[in-house]
């Protein structure tokens, strides 16, 4: 699937979708907040979110973080209309920059002029990548040297109820949403080849899953 075809298809669902979304996920998109107070990203850090969408995590974490500068890519060129419009309203425009770019192969020094980032997270978007393993890959290339990755994203909800995870998996798939049940196996292997530093843990009876990987 190219760039071009991914972003009309992310456009198409959230056109509308995107003016009432940061009220909606919030009920079941759980684990962000967590992931945002995790990444302890100090003055002069350089942290990138992939798949920024409507700018909601990148503005909570420049508040939290002051002396950071954050960056942003989205595939969908509707969402990020909602991040520029959130960010100007936030006053938070001079230390976050967000632009249109593929998870799966972003030219984050010609986007931002940096190639190295500090943190990179991704929030509940590997489960819309199709080639989400390349994502990974992307990101991790993107490091620099004691860089951190850090993901949240829809876990096996081993437990929880058999009737609520084949209900959520259902329904989400509606939104071309996928939980990665290989997640950590993928990342494991990453650590093993990087020798990175990867926990993984398993929040809200397995609702979630979130992990970091922490490169040497």
């Amino acid at each position: 699937m190219t760039a071009a075809v991914s972003t009309a298809r992310m456009n198409r669902i959230y056109r509308r979708q995107r003016h009432i979304y940061d009220a909606t996920r919030k009920y079941f998109l759980l684990g962000r907040d967590r992931l945002i107070a995790g990444l302890d990203a100090g003055a002069g850090m350089h942290v990138l979110e992939i798949g920024c969408g409507t700018g909601r995590n990148l503005i909570v974490a420049a508040q939290r973080y002051p002396g950071a500068r954050f960056y942003g890519i989205d595939i969908s060129t509707e969402m990020l209309t909602s991040a520029y419009r959130s960010i100007e309203q936030a006053r938070l425009a001079p230390r976050i920059r967000v632009a249109h770019g593929d998870a799966t192969s972003f030219d984050a020094n010609r986007l931002f002029a940096t190639e190295k980032f500090d943190r990179i997270f991704l929030s509940y978007t590997l489960s819309m990548i199709p080639r989400w393993q390349s994502a990974i890959d992307r990101a991790v290339l993107s490091l620099a040297p004691g860089g951190e990755l850090h993901i949240v994203d829809f876990g096996g909800q081993a437990g929880l109820p058999r009737w609520f995870r084949s209900g959520l998996r259902r329904w989400i798939g509606f939104f071309h949403v996928a939980p990665r049940d290989t997640l950590e196996a993928m990342l494991s292997a990453q650590a093993v080849r990087l020798g990175a530093r990867l926990t993984v843990e398993r929040p809200y009876r397995d609702y979630a899953q979130y992990a970091r990987l922490k490169k040497s």
